[in-house]
């Protein structure tokens, strides 16, 4: 895809597969290993085996708070099929810490310091760094999908649900 159709897409929105980048592995990045919310260090390689769905984010970003209600329905539903949904929040622990309890979020959050992990969301595909932004790894940690903007329920059933469904046959 040339380069400014990549631009345009993520200006406005939108979402492009995996064939996109350069690596086309999560596990051959550098490991993401982060705090939790109770500041226990965690591993994304903890998932592997699981699709999973990887989802930056904010309390304050409005799109955000629009999607995570998707997100915990996928992973009350879709759990026992191995959808693991993993938040990145890039925000204050104490923010994230209410933001989760009061919404009553379902899957577990890291969390980055917006300053200190400024180069995280590029090292994930998203050089412009705009919330929210989703990253769909399936079970051999193969990039299927990073999506810019609000991670709908259409969209889950064009990308995830085909994963589970294709691994449990």
């Amino acid at each position: 895809m040339p380069y400014f159709l990549i631009l345009l897409l993520f200006s406005f929105g939108g979402h492009a597969e995996a064939e996109n980048n350069k690596i086309a592995n999560a596990w051959k990045l550098s490991p993401l290993v982060l705090p939790d919310l109770e500041n226990k260090q965690r591993n994304l390689y903890g998932w592997h085996g699981k699709v999973i769905i990887l989802n930056f984010w904010a309390t304050w970003c409005g799109p955000c708070q629009i999607e995570i209600p998707y997100l915990i329905k996928f992973q009350k539903k879709y759990a026992a099929k191995g959808l693991q949904v993993v938040g990145v929040g890039l925000d204050d622990t104490r923010k994230l810490q209410n933001y989760v309890r009061t919404v009553g979020i379902n899957y577990p959050v890291l969390r980055a310091d917006p300053e200190e992990n400024f180069s995280l969301l590029a090292t994930w595909g998203n050089p412009f760094g705009t919330l929210p932004y989703t990253v769909v790894i399936n079970r051999q940690g193969g990039f299927v999908l990073m999506h810019q903007g609000i991670f709908s329920e259409a969209i889950f059933n064009q990308f995830v649900l085909p994963l589970l469904s294709a691994d449990l046959e």
